[in-house]
Order: C-alpha cells, then sequence, then structure tokens
C-alpha cells in the first residue's frame, strides 16, 4: 500500500522521472486507430493500457476527465477503475470531474473518487464556497486542485469580473491559499492565460501545486508556463497535455508515437525550469 501524501508523492515520482509532465487519458473513439476495434475485446483499456505503458517513465501524473468515460454508462464507471488500477501505483491519477455541491452531496463526491476510484488528487469547483470545498480536502494525504482560471476561451465570462476591484480569479486564488490547511489544495490554472498564471503563482506562493491544462492543441506556450507556474525550484506545477500526447498516431504504432510526443514535450519543459 502506497502511504505517502500527495506532495511527497508528486515530489518522489516528479524526482524518480524528471517529469512536471502529465498525460492526460481522454479517450475519444473518433481519434483512435481503428485496428483496435477490429481486433480488441476491450478496445478502449487496451489503448489506455498502451498509451501508460508508453509513457510511464516519462510522465509524473495520469489525468483522466471523466465525461469520457461516463458517456459509456456503467461501462465506462468499469474502465475508469481498471485504468486507474493499471497506473503504477507511485505514479498520481488525476479524475477530472470538476465536482462541487453543498456540503451532503460534496462529501459523496469526494468518497467516490478518492475512496472508491482511489485518486490522489481531484478538481473541485469552487462556486458554492467553503462549504462544497471543504469535503474533498478533509482527505488530507489527496489534493484538490480548484478551479481558479480555466484555460477556455470564455473563462472571462465570470473569472475576469472584477469584485472589490481585483477579478474574481485573484480572489479565489487567495482563498485557496487560505484553504490550505491541511497542506492538501491546489489550483487549476490554463496556460493559456500566461499572464494570470504568474499573478496566481505569486498569491499562492511557492508551496501550492497547480495543475494546468492548455499546452499543445490549445495553444499555451511551454516556455511561458513553466517560467510563471513553477515555484522557485521549478516544481509544485502539473503540466497536462492530452490530446497532443494520446491521439498523435492512429496506426499500429500510435504508443510509439504518444511516446516520442510526450519524451518531446517533457524535455520541452525542463529545457526552462
Amino acid at each position: 500500500m502506497y502511504h505517502k501524501n500527495f506532495k511527497q508523492k508528486f515530489l518522489d515520482v516528479s524526482h524518480k522521472n524528471n517529469s512536471i509532465l502529465c498525460v492526460g487519458l481522454d479517450i475519444d473513439k473518433d481519434k483512435m486507430p481503428k485496428f483496435l476495434f477490429e481486433t480488441s475485446k476491450n478496445p478502449f483499456l487496451d489503448f489506455n493500457k498502451s498509451i501508460i505503458d508508453a509513457t510511464k517513465d516519462i510522465a509524473c501524473a495520469y489525468k483522466l476527465n471523466m465525461a469520457f468515460y461516463e458517456v459509456f454508462g456503467k461501462e465506462g464507471f468499469v474502465l475508469l477503475k481498471k485504468t486507474v488500477e493499471y497506473i503504477p501505483k507511485d505514479i498520481i491519477v488525476i479524475l477530472d470531474g470538476k465536482r462541487n455541491d453543498i456540503g451532503n452531496t460534496a462529501r459523496k463526491y469526494a468518497q467516490s473518487l478518492f475512496e472508491i476510484l482511489k485518486a490522489d488528487a481531484v478538481t473541485v469547483n469552487p462556486y458554492l464556497g467553503k462549504d462544497g470545498v471543504t469535503p474533498f480536502l478533509e482527505y488530507k494525504d489527496k489534493c484538490s486542485f480548484i478551479l481558479c482560471r480555466t484555460s477556455n476561451a470564455s473563462a472571462g465570462d465570470f473569472q475576469d469580473l472584477s469584485v472589490s476591484t481585483i477579478p474574481l480569479y485573484q480572489i479565489v486564488a487567495k482563498r485557496i491559499k487560505e484553504w490550505n490547511k491541511n497542506d492538501n489544495s491546489g489550483a487549476v490554472v490554463g496556460a493559456t492565460y500566461p499572464d494570470e498564471l504568474k499573478i496566481i503563482r505569486s498569491i499562492l506562493g511557492d508551496d501550492i501545486p497547480l495543475l494546468i491544462p492548455g499546452v499543445g492543441k490549445q495553444g499555451g506556450d511551454v516556455k511561458d508556463t513553466v517560467n510563471n507556474g513553477t515555484n522557485v525550484k521549478g516544481e509544485m506545477a502539473i503540466i497536462n497535455s492530452s490530446r497532443g500526447i494520446i491521439h498523435a498516431g492512429n496506426n499500429e504504432n500510435f504508443s510509439e508515437i504518444s511516446r516520442k510526443k510526450a519524451l518531446s514535450l517533457r524535455n520541452e519543459i525542463n529545457k526552462y525550469r
């Protein structure tokens, strides 16, 4: 059994694999190699296993966006569980469902993600305030990455609104720091907004981890992301790429191509750390 808390587990695997790269396992049938559906009884699981086998010495984490699994109903839940079980125990597992609700319901979400699915970290929506986030943070050995400045184009609809003269996302960042009593809160900040990323890092300090989507297909710049998102040691950031890695190839050698993409991105990230 693995008994380290999230931060120690993250630092250990990050040092071991010399990596702050997270591979997003967002399975999409339309982008997957067609031959898998002709030759495999479990094409989605076999696909995930191949990607994991090809990248497990390069990545520090895998992120599974739950929508890509829930769309398959009960089979999707089984697929999600089996994929998590296949990931090596020393690598971080992030379940990305952006869950949130009032306290009692949030507690059930936290229980299902941390206890049933065995996630090391989850993504959490702070819109309902502290009582919707606290049940996740009560799992002291886990990490809750709280949405702060997301990578999508319309993020500014709410996140840039001024509240008491400063943008809402900065207030969220201040709250994330306040809520970090158990040293297990994190923030989701998109690579597509490098200036905001720099501001958030300055608010949070060096010890709170950032989950940073948006490099690769979404267009986030790697150099800016590393310079603005990591701490003074070049750590405490997990930079995610999904489609750009796992769907890079669509023939029998797809996992080799994914490995090359992951290695290339890992090395580019490390160049600026």
